[in-house]
């Protein structure tokens, strides 16, 4: 062998015994243990196995009767989470999403100057269907799930109050609000 090639191999493994060596006073000083609990455990909805039927939800309180116990100020507080997207001035512009003034009871997929998704259009049936207290109720739950396709991207309000809240709040944006459903008469 020629002293090159000797020199070359001496240049290696001198290198590497540097970054070992490096590696395990570092690993010595900076060591860290495992923390006894996770900091944040990500749970995830499990799909049902091939074949099988998903678990039924839990049956939900009629919005009738949660709307009995609603705060629309509380509502306004969760509705900020909205506006972002809409606005619920009267006369108020379309934003990402149509303006919300006058919601409750108006056909779906109808508001004047917004282009509505396919999926929503198809929804409203040509805008036959009402944004009615059960339809607001089951769509703020979960609005990718109720209408497949729809550009709204907002992930839904799983609490039952929140949404109540926020479906009363709507309910107030209006010249003339419809009558609050009878929670004596309110069925599933």
């Amino acid at each position: 062998m020629n002293s090159y090639v000797n020199t070359a191999v001496g240049a290696l493994l001198g290198t590497i015994f540097v970054l070992m060596s490096v590696s395990i006073a570092s690993e010595g000083i900076f060591h860290s243990e495992a923390p006894e609990k996770e900091g944040f455990a990500i749970v995830a909805e499990e799909a049902p196995a091939a074949g099988g039927e998903a678990a039924p939800a839990a049956a939900a309180v009629p919005i009738a009767q949660l709307l009995a116990s609603a705060d629309a100020k509380a509502g306004e507080t969760v509705f900020k989470k909205c506006q972002a997207c809409h606005d619920g001035t009267k006369g108020g512009p379309n934003k990402v999403g149509p303006n919300l003034f006058g919601v409750v009871d108006r056909p779906i997929a109808s508001h004047e100057g917004f282009g509505y998704s396919a999926a929503m259009k198809d929804f409203s049936k040509g805008s036959s269907e009402k944004w009615t207290f059960e339809f607001l109720n089951k769509f703020l739950m979960a609005p990718k799930k109720d209408v497949p396709g729809t550009a709204m991207g907002f992930a839904g309000l799983a609490k039952d109050q929140d949404r109540a809240n926020v479906i009363l709040y709507l309910h107030t944006l209006a010249d003339s609000p419809v009558p609050l459903p009878d929670p004596k008469t309110a069925t599933q």
